[in-house]
């Protein structure tokens, strides 16, 4: 049972930074097709932060991709041991705040998607 555990969240000034992480027990990132953020602020659907791919290569790529409105300001990457996954924000603006929910894709032809319970990210001055 893949459980996604995130942590990081908080209240921070306009351009201010948090980072968040997300990781799975048992599993390393080469156990998803992808992995990534997504966020939902009240009243919105949730929408794509942040994501990055897995490819089935020789050697192994991995594909990242942004939102156009956190691009140059928001970054994903893993940690050296490649089980979590973190999002470094940066540059926070009062309409970054929303839920951010950790995702990952599972392999496989008919891929599961699992989610994070979600953590909160406020920015407010």
């Amino acid at each position: 049972q893949v459980q996604l555990m995130e942590s990081g969240g908080g209240l921070v000034q306009p351009g201010g930074s948090l980072k968040l992480s997300c990781g799975a027990s048992g599993f390393t990132f080469s156990s998803f097709a992808a992995m990534g953020w997504y966020r939902q602020a009240p009243g919105k659907e949730r929408e794509l932060v942040a994501s990055m791919t897995n490819l089935r290569m020789a050697p192994p790529r991995i594909i990242t991709n942004y939102a156009d409105s956190v691009k140059g300001r928001f970054s994903i990457s893993l940690d050296n041991a490649k089980t979590v996954v973190l999002l470094q924000m940066d540059g926070l603006k009062l309409e970054d705040t929303a839920v951010y929910y950790c995702h990952a894709k599972s392999w496989g032809s008919t891929p599961v998607d699992y989610w994070g319970q979600g953590t909160q990210v406020s920015v407010s001055s």
